[in-house]
């Protein structure tokens, strides 16, 4: 079967970061060697790649196409106006990427399905170009865009115009499959495809103080904090946490993984709390070093205001780390046996630093936790994806 992987959310040379996790789920699934793929992962349009223009300047960096772990990728370029760019980025996006999806089909790639991700703006487009090329559609929520975008009046109901062309809408947990319910994105099918975890990258290291070492850090308890320096992730909580767990006299540290437009203030945040011994910001890491972290880390905090899967639960456990984190969108259905972390209802730096406490005091073994995550493997996710795809396109599966 031939599978047109379409996402805005998806790595590149020059943002190898990028959507790492859409990245994740499409190599997984040719592992199967039931399905070729291609993908079309748009870009906005920037004039400039010089330096000084900082973010936008990678727009510009990303080539029109490359190679990357084996994947063709196609990187067209589409407007974002400003200001307007919520209500027509669909179309600008659409527009952008019909091109590339003809020059596919000119090269003779004629794919049966168009496989998106993201729903708004990404799974409207997508549903544009299913209409204008005739092809089949399913659709992944994946987080923000249905319970953030889905908020909004104009996106909401583009959204559900999508998922009615679309043959299945996929959420990425069943809290986000319930939610697109509640939204009135009405597909004919609507199913749940968690992500796994890379267990041959995540694993339990058998050295941890020699690993500790390595990294130059150090603390009784160890957190590590990973996601992207913005307002949802909740950051500036995680750091107020470690204040209070300090002041009940545990030597807490904290590490921070991630970049975003909050570091400088998260920086004076740490300084105002005299805490810039005890709390690093990293920046952000590739996937091949943050199982170093995990490893070396007591407990992973995820703090967020808002999540679908967060991926870094699962690494960190199969880490062998257990979590805290609080307990929305998909999170409890990761959580859900105490001996691999605390899921924390009361989102605040008390509610934080009281459940890492209170982990700290019964911390499970390692290899506990290993075990569990080791549940999550991909093996369950790929099936389902094939069995959707021949589903929506009437094909038949290979025996």
């Amino acid at each position: 079967m031939k599978v047109l992987t379409f996402s805005t959310l998806f790595p590149s040379s020059v943002r190898p970061g990028h959507g790492i996790f859409v990245e994740t789920r499409l190599r997984e699934l040719l592992k199967s060697g039931e399905v070729e793929s291609r993908v079309v992962a748009p870009v906005p349009w920037f004039p400039s790649a010089a330096p000084r223009w900082g973010d936008y300047a990678r727009f510009a960096a990303t080539p029109l196409r490359e190679q990357r772990n084996g994947l063709d990728v196609l990187h067209p370029r589409y407007l974002l106006l400003p200001k307007v760019g919520m209500t027509t980025a669909p179309l600008m996006l659409a527009l952008g990427a019909r091109g590339a999806v003809r020059q596919l089909l000119d090269e003779g790639f004629d794919f049966d399905v168009i496989d998106a991700h993201y729903y708004y703006p990404d799974g409207v487009a997508a549903a544009l170009l299913s209409r204008w090329f005739g092809k089949p559609l399913t659709v992944t929520a994946r987080g923000s865009d249905i319970n953030l975008i889905g908020r909004h009046a104009l996106p909401r109901r583009f959204m559900q115009w999508a998922s009615r062309v679309a043959g299945a809408s996929i959420g990425v947990s069943q809290a986000l499959v319930d939610r697109m319910q509640e939204l009135g994105l009405a597909s004919a099918r609507q199913v749940a495809l968690r992500n796994g975890v890379d267990l041959t990258r995540f694993h339990v290291e058998a050295d941890v103080p020699a690993l500790r070492q390595r990294l130059g850090v150090d603390g009784s308890p160890l957190l590590v904090s990973v996601g992207n320096l913005v307002p949802l992730k909740g950051h500036d909580l995680v750091i107020e946490a470690v204040a209070r767990l300090r002041s009940q006299g545990l030597d807490a540290r904290l590490c921070i993984i991630g970049a975003g437009p909050l570091r400088d203030e998260l920086q004076a945040h740490i300084e105002r709390l005299g805490l810039a011994r005890e709390v690093k910001l990293l920046g952000a890491l590739p996937q091949d070093q943050l199982a170093a972290w995990y490893g070396a880390a007591d407990m992973l905090v995820l703090a967020s205001e808002r999540e679908g899967w967060p991926n870094v639960l699962l690494e960190s456990m199969a880490c062998g780390t257990p979590v805290v984190a609080t307990a929305v969108g998909g999170i409890p259905e990761i959580v859900e046996v105490p001996s691999t972390g605390r899921l924390v209802h009361d989102r605040s730096p008390q509610g934080l630093a009281a459940a890492a406490l209170d982990l700290w005091r019964s911390r499970p073994a390692r290899e506990a936790v290993q075990a569990y995550a080791c549940r999550f493997g991909w093996q369950e996710t790929t099936q389902g994806q094939l069995n959707l795809f021949h589903s929506v396109t009437g094909s038949r599966l290979h025996a």
